[in-house]
């Protein structure tokens, strides 16, 4: 574990011998809201209310199964807890003399790399699982091959798959999702290649991008606030994360499906007001919120491009408009990214930047093939 991780769980520790305290990770069940957490532990619902509007909707975007932690006294009280929104950031909960504060920091993790190599027996996606255990691993290798190869049509049993990604470890637990780097995988005989770059997308050999997922747009309306890790608020001042796009659209504008999917949510969800969640398949889902009003209700199936629904204001919202966002296994990405527009095209040194990246994974993918099949090296690799 890093240094900084290192300290803040000796102090943790620390803080549990010098007062009595008990320390304890719970999982974060379905339909439980950040309002009931304050419940739970006796603390004022106040604490929640006194926030800054997009705090409090950034509560809302706690999900089910996230593990969180919490520091209980001797007299079973909450001193402080620490519960994630994604991989990146957590809410901190803690006890101040006699009342409670609330921040947003960051997750402290470790990463470790994995590499997997196999032959083909029954599918890319059944053996991965088979091997690993992982259905999100899975589901982002066929994600990231959706518009690159029919699986069905053009894999032989036998075909080599390889795989070098990583995973999140946080207070020595697996955390979050994994993150592929480089993957390869033949079909008849014959290799793909694909590269993971800092802007998110991923690239063959070449430096041309295979775009896996496509959505298109859910309103025809000017942006007004775009996705950020760590967006500065031109009033408040803080910086905190914005999960999602918002369009200016007037109220009762026309919502429609970013993409088939059917409704895993439709309802009203804490700051977001009135909200419609479709899950899309390989672990995406996409969330429509503070709407005025929705027209589909809950494991409804619905296409791409069907009103589901009108836009609004409601929960915290100050003024009329649509909060979009795109998930990928309960990780907020970049919806921009992902709506079908133009083929992204590197630049020359972006390129040649990509390709320094793409020649040390390739060389690691060899390595992943040749250990797990006793040297056996394809000839696409000695070509090379």
């Amino acid at each position: 574990m890093n240094s900084v991780f290192r300290i803040l769980f000796l102090l943790l520790l620390l803080f549990s011998a010098s007062f009595g305290a008990t320390s304890s990770s719970k999982v974060w069940d379905k339909g439980y809201t950040f309002l009931k957490f304050l419940e739970t532990y006796n603390i004022p619902a106040n604490v929640y209310w006194s926030l800054y509007d997009e705090d409090k909707e950034l509560t809302a975007e706690i999900y089910a199964g996230v593990r969180y932690y919490t520091l209980i006294d001797s007299d079973n009280s909450l001193l402080q807890a620490l519960i994630p929104l994604n991989d990146e950031v957590q809410i901190h909960l803690y006890k101040d003399s006699d009342t409670y504060k609330v921040d947003f920091i960051p997750v402290k993790y470790f990463k470790s790399n994995v590499s997997i190599a196999i032959a083909i027996q029954k599918s890319p996606y059944q053996d991965i699982v088979e091997l690993t255990n992982d259905t999100n691993l899975a589901n982002e290798f066929i994600n990231i091959y959706k518009n690159a190869i029919d699986f069905q049509k053009s894999v032989l049993k036998n075909d080599k798959l390889a795989l070098i990604y990583y995973y999140k470890y946080r207070l020595g637990r697996n955390f979050g999702n994994p993150e592929i780097k480089a993957a390869l995988v033949e079909t008849n005989r014959n290799p793909n290649f694909l590269f993971a770059y800092n802007d998110g997308k991923y690239y063959n050999e070449k430096g041309n991008e295979v775009t896996g997922l496509f959505f298109q747009s859910p309103v025809k309306a000017r942006i007004s606030s775009r996705f950020s890790l760590n967006r500065m608020h031109p009033i408040l001042k803080v910086r905190r994360p914005h999960y999602g796009v918002d369009y200016a659209a007037p109220k009762g504008t026309k919502v429609k499906a970013a993409s088939n999917g059917r409704v895993v949510f439709a309802g009203v969800k804490n700051g977001f007001g009135k909200v419609v969640e479709i899950q899309h398949n390989n672990g995406l889902k996409t969330l429509y919120a503070h709407l005025n009003s929705f027209s589909v209700k809950k494991g409804q199936s619905v296409k791409a491009g069907q009103i589901i629904a009108q836009s609004g204001n409601s929960g915290l919202s100050t003024g009329a408009h649509l909060h979009f966002a795109l998930y990928k296994n309960n990780k907020p990405i970049n919806p921009l990214s992902n709506i079908k527009s133009t083929t992204s095209v590197l630049s020359k040194e972006q390129k040649n930047e990509f390709l320094e990246i793409a020649k040390v994974y390739e060389d690691k993918l060899k390595v992943a093939i040749m250990d797990n099949f006793s040297g056996y090296t394809p000839s696409y690799f000695a070509q090379k």
